[in-house]
């Protein structure tokens, strides 16, 4: 492990971005670009973007932010426990 993996989240709070800001921001943008995306391809997605092993707590905040910014007919295709399952 290098010095950059030990401090990987603190660098992030150091310019500012919190993980809950982070995932939410990124969340949004892939609802935005990746419509209809189901439970599993969401966590694939996030293990994609987000490879670090501190980043997978905050798979949940991503998982719900998609869902959130998801368009409301795309939502109801989109299962809570589906998601969750991937986690």
């Amino acid at each position: 492990m290098t010095a950059y993996d030990e401090s990987y989240p603190s660098i992030c709070v150091e310019v500012g971005l919190t993980c809950e800001a982070c995932t939410s921001n990124t969340a949004r943008e892939v609802a935005r670009v990746c419509k209809g995306l189901r439970g599993k391809m969401v966590g694939q997605m996030f293990v994609q973007i987000y490879p670090h092993p501190a980043c997978s707590p905050m798979h949940a905040n991503f998982a719900q932010a998609y869902r959130d910014a998801s368009p409301k007919e795309v939502q109801r295709e989109l299962s809570p426990v589906r998601i969750a399952a991937v986690a």
